[in-house]
């Protein structure tokens, strides 16, 4: 079990670092080189067809048709939904401003708990989501748009939403996975998405230059960068992470995202530094910590 921890740290730590950087390549390629919701649509699709290619040389899986349809329901409305927020939110805002919204999962995983699970609240818990929600509310008001934010407003309200259903995923996931298999869960929940983005497309249309011809290689081989990494190879390892690690401990690792997009951003001029957002970053920080060590003196005390 030891040795299962250890591969679900590492896998944990590669999945969040092509996350971060997933962050800066969609910033490049939003919206001009591929409107959002077609961005969705490819991601979904291109994930939902690779993971049944691989499931097919996995080991065999057993589960119910309940576990399947939930995990059609789960990708239909958590992963698409969770993209469709993230997207269209960080092709209005700076890749930094979108991380640190990221940040807050554990938060919203903790908020789940009290009100689904009965988990127990106390005055840390309670001190550590005011001061993580304050520095949320600190970058939401205070960044402006700009040449780096064409929205900055609603696009960070957007990724506040996506990080909310990023978390509701992984809790249902968490629950899910305890029943069935890890390619299961992966090509049903990715069906889902696939299915749910087939149909706004329907509605809204398709809209990719990135794939017209003649084709243009940096954005082209950023957008398969997209595509392999941080969406198929990202999202295989995080089962691991979620079979043998605490929830909460796992959206911990999403500040892996934040430092990632904050220094990539700043070191190709994708954003700016700014006091404010710095603040909010330590103050999301010093929010989740207060979280975990209430967490850590209940665990003790045995309550």
């Amino acid at each position: 079990m030891e040795n299962k921890k250890v591969e679900a740290n590492i896998s944990m730590v590669i999945s969040k670092v092509f996350s971060g950087l997933n962050m800066n390549a969609l910033k490049y390629l939003l919206p001009f080189w591929m409107t959002p919701l077609t961005g969705v649509t490819i991601r979904c699709v291109f994930a939902a067809i690779a993971f049944w290619i691989i499931g097919l040389f996995a080991k065999p899986e057993t589960s119910s048709a309940k576990d399947k349809f939930l995990l059609f329901l789960l990708g239909a409305l958590g992963i698409y939904g969770f993209m469709f927020f993230y997207l269209v939110g960080l092709s209005k805002t700076t890749p930094v401003s979108s991380s640190i919204f990221s940040s807050l999962q554990p938060i919203w995983v903790f908020l789940i708990a009290v009100l689904f699970f009965k988990e127990r609240i106390t005055s840390l818990k309670v001190l550590g989501i005011l001061v993580g929600l304050g520095g949320a509310l600190l970058c939401i008001f205070t960044q402006k748009s700009d040449g780096y934010a064409s929205d900055a407003f609603m696009g960070n309200m957007l990724c506040l939403v996506s990080s909310l259903a990023y978390a509701i995923y992984l809790v249902v996931s968490n629950r899910i996975l305890k029943s069935v298999g890890v390619f299961t869960m992966l090509r049903y929940t990715f069906s889902g998405a696939a299915f749910s983005s087939l149909i706004v497309t329907a509605f809204t249309g398709f809209d990719a230059q990135v794939l017209s011809a003649p084709i243009h290689w940096q954005p082209f081989l950023l957008l398969l960068f997209v595509l392999i990494f941080p969406t198929v190879i990202s999202y295989l390892l995080i089962p691991i992470g979620l079979k043998y690690l605490k929830t909460t401990l796992v959206a911990i690792y999403g500040y892996l995202i934040l430092i990632v997009a904050t220094v990539v951003s700043l070191l190709v001029g994708q954003d700016k530094f700014r006091w404010s957002q710095m603040i909010a970053i330590l103050l999301i920080c010093v929010s989740v910590y207060l979280v975990e060590v209430a967490e850590s003196r209940d665990k003790s005390s045995g309550k």
